[in-house]
């Protein structure tokens, strides 16, 4: 065991208690004998010993050996060092990595996000899109299905109005057979024997037509006007022609020589010829009409058609040439500053004359210049369903043009639903002269005028109707007719003479039809 001694000076910086102290520490770190010895060194200075044994080393080192080991430790520190600073090197760089890879992965997760948000969006937009297409293919459907119910509806209806006109034709005949057996005037003849065109001919003609006249009125009167299958059975009970029960000229066939020019009576009418259907359901029923006296820019060739199903009407569709008309390809569109009702409207020296809505004013309407030039009130004119024809649509009021200029036919209070005719003024609308007659409006389906006689149109639904009343303005005198007259479409909301083409204009259920006419010689 080697002994190292370590000896220090005595003094104010190193007390004894440290050395102690220090004597103490290097005893606990492993030597177990120690010496101190306390004495003056040669200046007089006081000097503590004090001896430790070596618990590892059996001889102390020498000053080599000391900076031998000094150096190693020197080295090993540099190593160290030079190994942590590796190692916060690769740290750094690590924490860089992870850095980058951070910011990576946000970057790449907010591209995501923003790529899934944007397909989100285009789904949830076609989702809406589907949506609205859906809700309105429902609309469609739903509208569809009303309209069939509709339809439905009526159908049955005028399957069950036929029904009860059958039987009560049925029955009527043989009234009407009855009285024909119980109240014929007597004669030196029998129909065979009786000479076409014979004074007992005409005697009795007379007869039977005042009569069958007089039956209709007074069985109107006493049936309730609002029921529709009734009106129907008035405008059929005015269809038995005196013709039919004598011996006279072939059915159908005038019995005075026919002209081509100049007024006349009307003696035929020849089948409807259709132009154009309607598309919409808006065109079930509405007006279209020519103007007899056009005025530039219009020709005989322009045409007007107004839709009239429905409220708030107001469109005029013009068609500069029929071929536009047929095709429904419309070459203007005006927009009245008046809603109007009725298919009662027409064009005449380049105006549109119409009723407007909802009261019983007439409207004077001048087309080139789209101003209203005139208005009238007719006064005590029923309106908005008070006497219109048997079919309804608000035709209480209805405009008629024929040779002499333009009219209104209509009803009032005072003539207890019969119909007024008035001849208008067409730059003012005053009224000119009014006849009242003795045909009732409602009892009949559609009226028109022809060199200044008035004829209804018995029945808007039968296909097999006729034309069964005139009134001549000119005598003031009425009767009964039987000319045929065909609905071929089963619903004429609209019947007006065009004197220019010597024609009937109609609308039948979707259809623009016209129709050949013949009048007599005056």
């Amino acid at each position: 065991m080697s002994l190292c001694a370590c000896c220090c000076s005595c003094g104010p910086k190193m007390p004894a208690l440290q050395l102690l102290f220090l004597a103490c520490l290097v005893w606990g770190l492993g030597a177990r004998t120690a010496q101190l010895r306390k004495a003056n060194d040669r200046s007089g200075r006081c000097q503590y010993t004090f001896t430790v044994a070596s618990p590892t080393e059996s001889s102390c080192p020498g000053e080599d050996q000391a900076m031998s080991a000094i150096q190693d430790l020197q080295r090993d520190s540099s190593v160290q060092h030079a190994e942590l600073v590796s190692a916060k090197a690769r740290l750094s760089s690590l924490e860089s990595l992870l850095h980058q890879l951070s910011l990576g992965q946000a970057t790449g997760t907010k591209e995501a996000q923003e790529g899934l948000q944007g397909q989100l969006g285009a789904l949830r937009r076609e989702r809406d899109q589907l949506e609205t297409q859906t809700r309105d293919l429902e609309v469609a459907y739903n509208n569809l299905l009303q309209d069939k119910s509709a339809l439905e509806e009526e159908k049955r209806q005028l399957e069950q109005e036929n029904e009860d006109l059958a039987r009560r034709l049925e029955g009527s005949s043989q009234e009407v057979a009855r009285l024909r057996r119980s109240q014929c005037p007597s004669t030196q003849h029998s129909p065979q024997d009786m000479l076409p065109g014979s004074r007992e001919e005409s005697d009795l003609v007379h007869f039977f037509a005042n009569y069958y006249v007089s039956l209709s009125l007074d069985t109107v009167s006493q049936w309730n006007l609002d029921t529709l299958a009734f009106q129907e059975l008035k405008s059929e009970l005015t269809e038995v022609p005196a013709s039919q029960i004598l011996k006279g000229s072939p059915s159908g066939q005038p019995r005075s020589k026919e002209g081509d020019k100049g007024c006349g009576e009307l003696v035929w009418v020849g089948e409807p010829v259709t132009l154009r259907t309607a598309e919409t359901i808006t065109g079930k029923y509405g007006v279209w009409m020519r103007d007899p006296k056009p005025t530039r820019p219009y020709t005989q060739e322009t045409t007007w058609r107004i839709d009239t199903v429905g409220t708030g009407i107001r469109q005029v569709f013009e068609y500069s040439l029929i071929s536009q008309f047929e095709q429904g390809y419309p070459s203007k569109v005006y927009v009245l500053p008046q809603a109007l009702e009725s298919t009662g409207a027409v064009v005449y020296a380049g105006s549109l004359y119409f009723q407007g809505a909802e009261s019983r004013t007439v409207f004077r309407y001048e087309l080139n210049t789209e101003l209203v030039k005139a208005e009238k009130e007719i006064p005590g004119a029923g309106y908005h369903g008070q006497f219109p024809y048997a079919w309804g649509g608000y035709t209480d009021i209805d405009l008629a043009v024929d040779e002499s200029g333009l009219w209104v036919i209509y009803s009032t209070e005072e003539a207890k639903g019969a119909i007024v005719l008035s001849r208008l003024n067409p730059e003012n609308l005053e009224l000119e002269r009014t006849w009242e007659t003795n045909i009732r409006k409602q009892s009949v389906a559609n009226a028109f005028v022809i060199c200044g006689t008035l004829y209804t149109v018995s029945s808007y639904s039968s296909a097999q109707a006729t034309v069964n009343f005139a009134y001549d303005t000119g005598t003031e005198v009425s009767k009964a007719l039987s000319i045929p007259f065909q609905n071929r479409y089963k619903y004429s909301s609209m019947i007006d003479y065009n004197p220019l083409e010597r024609k009937l204009f109609a609308w039948d259920n979707f259809n623009m039809v016209t129709y050949d006419i013949k009048l007599s010689e005056m």
